[in-house]
């Protein structure tokens, strides 16, 4: 039970243990390195490349696995597909093609989600809102690298249920399916996990 070890520690202590897993990460990191320098406003690498890389290092797994992309949020008032899309195709050539990076300004999401999803999303403030509306709180976890090299962290749920390998839902949204959904694929590569059921 070893891949637990961080299961339950102060928050201190696990907030030093992600960043030292993520810093361990060369795709990672060169991924964040990338996005400091694009120097988007309200920035952040968010969820799956984060949580799932904790998961990777502490079951002895490689690096990158199972991350299907890395996801970069960020926060511009400018709401308009041209100026999102001239960022994304801006920061295309930067970034390594494996795992992709997804750019993507969180002000615009609620002009296509329900096309997309068939639920209506409200409209964000700020990106931090966003990582809050994950539909699992374990997933609901953002860091941005600063210029000193150190590490700002959001995570509105704390980080025990990471390192306790706890998928556990975040019920505020009607977000069933989607926790479900990740739930079954993230049982299949990382079988450590526990899925907390979403509440009746």
């Amino acid at each position: 039970m070893t891949h637990l070890r961080f299961s339950a520690n102060p928050d201190h202590i696990q907030r030093a243990a992600l960043f030292e897993i993520v810093r361990a990460s060369p795709k990672l990191m060169a991924a964040f390195r990338t996005a400091r320098t694009l120097d988007l406003p309200d920035w952040w690498i968010v969820s799956g490349a984060i949580y799932q890389q904790v998961w990777n290092h502490l079951t002895g797994r490689p690096d990158m696995h199972g991350v299907n992309d890395i996801d970069l949020f960020y926060f511009d008032p400018d709401t308009s597909y041209e100026a999102e899309d001239r960022i994304i195709q801006r920061a295309a050539p930067l970034f390594a093609s494996t795992p992709p990076v997804e750019v993507r300004n969180q002000a615009r999401v609620h002009l296509w989600y329900e096309q997309h999803f068939g639920t209506a999303y409200e409209p964000l403030s700020r990106s931090r809102d966003a990582i809050d509306r994950f539909a699992c709180r374990t997933h609901c976890v953002g860091l941005r690298l600063l210029a000193d090299d150190s590490f700002t962290l959001h995570a509105p749920f704390g980080l025990d249920d990471i390192f306790s390998f706890r998928l556990t839902p975040n019920p505020p949204r009607d977000n069933r399916k989607t926790h479900e959904t990740k739930a079954v694929r993230q049982k299949r590569l990382w079988p450590e996990l526990t899925v907390v059921p979403w509440p009746a």
